[in-house]
């Protein structure tokens, strides 16, 4: 079980990086639209029009991002992000507040269905690094005022009319700057189903606002949330993601006198807050750690650790294994001033060279090519044999690198390693 996660910073209006993005990931989201599709699925009328009346201020920039992904009828009412699917996630959640703000998160889902990228963007004016999902949204993030904000799944089977969460979210980072701004925003847009949000801003402040397709938003001070809105409503997924077990752990850990920042955000990467059910949809796919004083954003997995900054932001390519969750930096530099690092298992740094990060893919193969030099002349005609088909309508074949890894490019490795 991998994870392909990518850096990309567009720090403007959305270009050609998010259009790739978009043609990356648009067939796998069309396949998922059909195959969830129902009567009471709304029209791209009545999507733009919902769009229009909650969050007007995104139209400008949902209308750019339809002419970037030349958007036919299916993919301009996806991109409203008004009444998705239902879909289901897990997630574990903890706020400490006062001067060492700081708001941290695991995110447990399948890892076949996030699109693993961290995005810094500037769509309205405003900075923000966040976690994309369904191409226009976010499942966590941060602005450049200092507010962040991420969601837990509620627990609950009911779905309405409404917004998918990560298109409310994001509407949230761009056009908020505090706490009562974000929870005013809240508490307004419908959501489609059940979720707990959490925002906190700079000064220090906090809330955690409950959302429900079918009951009013309930606005609390909790500092932590799992996958239940107060009472259990749907026992089978609470006894299947241990909601009630990761909350208990979760309230005697903010309670423990002395305890920090870092000793909790270390906390989210142990049992019973990490969880390795990838296969169910129930493995941690990432930690993401947000510092809204510092302006800080940290992405986190055993082993690995991404900082970044709107001033100092890197693009990265990192390959997360699941099974080994580990990873090895190749250090590459842009033609940019942005340095990126990618990674390979195991794998020593080479020279750094010019390289551009969203298409690692085709870098990647022009590097097992230039291996050839370092191969003895069997791996040479392996390696030519497989060349085209390491990559494949831009993605890598790993089952294609692994088996020349094993077999043909072992002296290119050993060469490599030393």
């Amino acid at each position: 079980m991998q994870l392909h996660f990518n850096a990309i910073s567009e720090p403007g209006l959305p270009g050609k990086k998010w259009q790739k993005l978009f043609n990356t990931h648009w067939a796998a989201y069309r396949t998922w639209l059909n195959s969830k599709e129902n009567t009471s699925t709304p029209d791209l009328k009545t999507s733009q029009a919902a769009l229009k009346k909650y969050m007007p201020e995104m139209w400008p920039t949902y209308q750019r991002l339809c002419n970037l992904a030349k958007a036919d009828d299916v993919a301009a009412r996806f991109l409203t992000g008004f009444q998705p699917p239902a879909y289901i996630s897990a997630c574990s959640n903890a706020v400490i507040a006062g001067e060492d703000i700081q708001l941290v998160r695991n995110y447990d889902y399948h890892p076949d269905l996030i699109e693993g990228t961290q995005l810094l963007s500037a769509w309205n004016g405003k900075k923000v690094i966040a976690t994309s999902d369904c191409l226009i949204g976010a499942v966590d993030g941060m602005n450049e005022d200092g507010l962040a904000i991420s969601l837990t799944f509620g627990g609950r089977k009911e779905v309405g009319e409404g917004f998918g969460i990560p298109m409310i979210l994001r509407y949230v980072l761009e056009f908020c700057s505090n706490v009562e701004e974000a929870v005013e925003a809240l508490v307004r847009i419908p959501s489609h189903m059940s979720y707990n949000v959490t925002v906190v801003d700079k000064a220090g402040k906090f809330k955690t606002v409950r959302l429900a397709p079918d009951k009013k938003p309930v606005i609390t001070d909790v500092a932590f949330t799992t996958n239940h809105q107060g009472a259990i409503d749907w026992p089978e997924n609470a006894a299947f993601n241990k909601t009630l077990e990761r909350s208990a752990f979760l309230e005697k850990l903010l309670a423990k006198k002395g305890m920090n920042a870092n000793t909790i955000a270390d906390s989210f990467l142990q049992k019973p807050l990490y969880n390795t059910q990838f296969k169910d949809g129930f493995g941690t796919l990432f930690t993401a750690v947000y510092r809204p004083a510092e302006g800080v954003v940290e992405m986190r997995w055993p082993n690995v650790k991404i900082r970044q900054t709107f001033d100092v932001f890197q693009e990265q390519y990192k390959l997360i294994n699941y099974n080994q969750p580990s990873v090895a930096a190749v250090k590459v530099v842009r033609n940019e001033k942005t340095k990126v690092q990618r990674t390979l298992h195991h794998a020593q740094p080479v020279q750094d060279r010019p390289f551009n990060a969203w298409n690692w893919q085709e870098s990647l193969s022009e590097s097992l090519l230039n291996a050839m030099a370092y191969s003895s002349p069997s791996a040479n005609k392996e390696l030519e044999n497989i060349r085209k088909k390491i990559v494949n309508n831009g993605e890598v074949s790993w089952e294609n690198l692994a088996d020349f890894w094993t077999t043909a490019g072992k002296g290119y490795g050993a060469t490599w390693n030393n």
